[in-house]
């Protein structure tokens, strides 16, 4: 079994039990006890659980959602040179589907820069911001019950959704791992999530190098539901491989540029 896998099963223990002992752990995997509390440093480093004396509890952390004025301040840099990125990917015309999130908000303040692009968002923060700046663009908000971070979510979303089909969405993530794929600490917005993902021709995912092996408590999709990611120079060799293996089109945003912005 590989140590992701390792990981993984310890967390679907610790979600079944609630808590679990080292010893228990070393001999369910036939391994050291060592190398299980290495496993538990790693995933306490990411939040998924909490170390006490011979074991670890669940963190509420894989259920926490920050607010969206807390996530946009963090990574602001990387976010920005992703969002370079993925602005490459939308043509004139487009119609264009932007999940809830501070990265994808990073984006779509580049999307009026297209011509007549269409936007269809379920993120509260994004749609009255372009309403406010650009109230030219054409712009459709789902509607929806919002979400600690401003995600629009619920049956409301999720019909609304179904009545459109967009040529790109670009889709945010809590975390992401090769074994639990894409995750969100809201179950609600995991399944509006997979519902933008039924309805669009292309999928494009931004996530900074942060959210590599963070689990979030919901599901979304495998990796490989991206045609693209996205991510920025700060993700390990290990992550590179894995994610290259994984999805169509892996592309990793250079801060150069945004280096150069700030020193002006």
């Amino acid at each position: 079994m590989m140590p992701s896998q390792r990981r993984t099963r310890i967390f679907e223990e610790l979600r079944n039990r609630g808590s679990v002992r080292v010893v228990e752990l070393a001999d369910l995997f036939s391994v050291s006890e060592m190398t299980v509390r290495r496993d538990l440093d790693l995933m306490q480093e990411s939040g998924l659980l909490v170390k006490v004396h011979g074991g670890a509890v669940v963190s509420d952390k894989s259920a926490e959602e920050p607010g969206f004025e807390v996530k946009v301040l963090q990574m602001a840099s990387e976010k920005g040179a992703i969002a370079r990125e993925a602005i490459k990917y939308v043509s004139p015309g487009n119609s264009v589907a932007v999940s809830a999130g501070s990265t994808t908000w990073a984006l779509a303040k580049l999307l009026p820069t297209v011509p007549n692009v269409t936007v269809v968002t379920n993120s509260l923060s994004l749609g009255v911001e372009l309403h406010d700046k650009f109230p030219s663009l054409p712009l459709i908000m789902t509607g929806g019950v919002p979400t600690p971070s401003g995600a629009l979510v619920g049956l409301v979303a999720d019909v609304a959704i179904e009545s459109l089909y967009v040529d790109v969405l670009f889709l945010g993530v809590h975390g992401m791992d090769p074994e639990a794929g894409l995750t969100t600490p809201n179950l609600a917005e995991a399944q509006t999530n997979r519902t933008l993902l039924r309805y669009a021709r292309r999928v494009v995912v931004l996530a900074d190098h942060t959210k590599w092996r963070k689990i979030g408590m919901a599901r979304i999709a495998p990796i490989s539901v991206a045609d693209v990611l996205i991510t920025d120079e700060g993700i390990s060799d290990e992550a590179r491989i894995s994610l290259a293996d994984s999805v169509g089109d892996l592309t990793v945003a250079s801060l150069e540029g945004e280096r150069i912005e700030m020193s002006i």
